[in-house]
């Protein structure tokens, strides 16, 4: 099974992320998309499960502020901030959130923590990026992707 985890849009996605998308099993999304036409497009190139971000307005008001799904064998905890994670993720393989605009991939406790990073437009000279990942036999294997940016 083929991911494509993402976060923090904020109302662009780049034809770039969609090439991503095209060959994707499940989308994931950490939240901060910013309007109904992001969602709309991103559910025509697989299932996507999303969050809602602080900059989710009330347009998101049917979005999940934190959700719980098993892909492959492997169960992510979904949401925007990781400062309101849940004391207790027994049963979690991995963390996916956003916020920050930071890539993170890290292993801690047993859990995998994913921070795709940004994928919308550039800020706070940050680098551009996303995730992929494969699961297979129960196992999560994660890439990063680099997105060039415009300079200016």
């Amino acid at each position: 099974m083929k991911l494509a985890i993402l976060s923090d849009t904020h109302g662009l996605l780049r034809p770039q992320v969609a090439e991503q998308l095209k060959t994707a099993d499940a989308i994931l999304h950490g939240g901060d998309i910013n309007k109904q036409g992001i969602v709309d497009e991103l559910r025509q190139y697989a299932p996507l499960y999303v969050v809602r971000g602080n900059n989710d307005k009330d347009w998101a008001e049917a979005i999940p502020h934190h959700l719980t799904v098993t892909l492959g064998g492997v169960t992510f905890y979904l949401v925007h901030n990781r400062k309101e994670l849940p004391a207790d993720l027994s049963g979690i393989d991995a963390v996916v959130f956003g916020h920050s605009h930071r890539y993170l991939q890290e292993e801690r406790d047993g859990i995998l923590w994913l921070n795709p990073g940004s994928c919308g437009p550039r800020r706070f000279h940050q680098e551009i990026t996303m995730m992929t990942a494969e699961i297979a036999d129960g196992k999560l294997r994660v890439k990063k992707l680099a997105i060039p940016h415009e300079t200016t």
